[in-house]
């Protein structure tokens, strides 16, 4: 790879809940439309953001993580994007400022601009100071300027943008509306694939965004990494099945890249669907809603049989979050509706109300140091020693507990695979 320029864009805010997606969607769609290559990030560990991001560009979204892959990798991923498209997005992680390592230290180690996205709907000329406040907090942040969301009037957002006139780059406003709203459950945004009207809402949201006569931002300089790691082929030949369906969804495109980077056959199933496993040496167990199919997952002991085979043989299975409340013996959701799972490690889970666990966790194992996340609502009791516990990235984080019964991993962790590649690759070899 060489040095390569392309239009970028980090598009951030004060906190949570702002309207980022809701932007950086439109913004994708907006300049898909009109015939330009876009891609799009996300930073930090999401897979649900992801969803409607790929919806709104048409191409696979990967996460920006400086703790989690690395500034050489972040690196190679961008420069790889800025040498296919037209014109480059980044998605912050809550606010600009939060996190160790938070948005503006991406937005600033890459000298992408940041557009701020204000939710406006209770205030005026306090809109300003906040802007203002986010552009000057931190000397040389690259700014690109100020957008407001949830505005009430054409003559709400003219006020909106005397506040920042002088000062700020005032891109413009999206108004209170439906339509252009992205619904939410506890984990998130609801999963692209569960949205049957998406297109028409992130078509809504590019009108809208077209008012505003918004541009191509400035080209912004991308830089290979100074020493790339050539992909190992340790996993030639190893058919690797993966569960994908609407029950397991949190995949990082990041992670499937290097399976097959390393020579892996990946196939797909549906613990949902499927009654059988593909041919398979190794299985990969990633998380997502298994509380929303409870009864078709119980009702499908078939798969149930077929995993067990599986691990019994001796063969690799890797299990996150929802793939290792898969494997107990029963799940509880939060109404109280218990049914029974695939019941390969002994233990129950129940969902809670209120978030269990949240944070970069690394994780020691005997393969090699991966790093990764933890975000669940479900609280399990194990009957089973832990083979070793994950530490967390901040000083008063939880460890989780990760188990190991022959070939078996399993934990709350979703694991980075580019954390540590010959660590991913040798829990999926025979």
């Amino acid at each position: 790879m060489t040095t390569v320029r392309c239009p970028a864009l980090f598009v951030s805010a004060p906190a949570s809940g702002q309207g980022k997606t809701t932007v950086t969607a439109g913004l994708a769609r907006l300049f898909r439309n009109r015939g330009l290559e876009v891609r799009v990030f996300k930073t930090g560990p999401d897979f649900l953001d992801p969803t409607i991001l790929e919806a709104a560009c048409g191409e696979p979204v990967y996460q920006l993580d400086l703790w989690m892959g690395g500034t050489a990798h972040c690196q190679a991923l961008l420069c790889r994007a800025a040498a296919e498209a037209d014109l480059i997005l980044i998605e912050g992680v809550m606010g600009l400022f939060d996190g160790q390592p938070s948005s503006a230290d991406l937005a600033q180690l890459f000298a992408v601009p940041v557009l701020a996205v204000i939710d406006a709907s209770a205030m005026a000329g306090t809109f300003g100071a906040i802007a203002f406040g986010l552009a000057k907090f931190r000397d040389d942040l690259p700014m690109a300027g100020v957008f407001a969301n949830c505005v009430g009037s054409r003559g709400h957002a003219a006020m909106l943008a005397e506040s920042v006139a002088g000062k700020i780059a005032f891109f413009g406003a999206l108004s209170r509306d439906e339509a252009a709203s992205l619904p939410s459950r506890h984990l998130g945004l609801v999963q692209a694939d569960e949205l049957a009207d998406l297109d028409a809402r992130l078509d809504g949201i590019a009108a809208m965004l077209e008012a505003s006569a918004i541009g191509l931002p400035d080209p912004v300089t991308f830089a290979p990494p100074a020493e790339e790691e050539p992909a190992q082929p340790r996993l030639s030949g190893v058919r690797i099945a993966v569960a994908r369906d609407r029950a397991f969804s949190f995949l990082y495109a990041a992670n499937l890249d290097l399976l097959r980077a390393a020579g892996a056959e990946l196939s797909f199933f549906s613990p949902l669907d499927d009654e059988a496993l593909p041919t398979a040496d190794a299985v990969y167990l990633p998380g997502g809603y298994l509380e929303l199919h409870l009864e078709r997952l119980s009702a499908n002991g078939a798969m149930h049989g077929a995993l067990k085979s599986h691990v019994e043989n001796g063969k690799p299975l890797l299990a996150e979050c929802g793939g290792l409340l898969y494997l107990l013996d029963r799940l509880t959701d939060a109404a109280g509706h218990s049914a029974r799972m695939a019941g390969i490690l002994p233990g129950t889970a129940t969902m809670q109300t209120r978030l269990a666990n949240l944070g970069l966790h690394s994780a020691g194992l005997p393969e090699g140091t991966l790093r990764g996340h933890t975000f669940h609502h479900s609280r399990a009791e194990i009957d089973c020693i832990p083979l070793t516990q994950s530490v967390a990235a901040r000083h008063h984080g939880t460890p989780e507990a990760i188990y190991r019964r022959g070939r078996l991993t399993a934990s709350y962790m979703h694991f980075y695979f580019p954390s540590n590649p010959e660590a991913a690759m040798r829990l999926f070899l025979p």
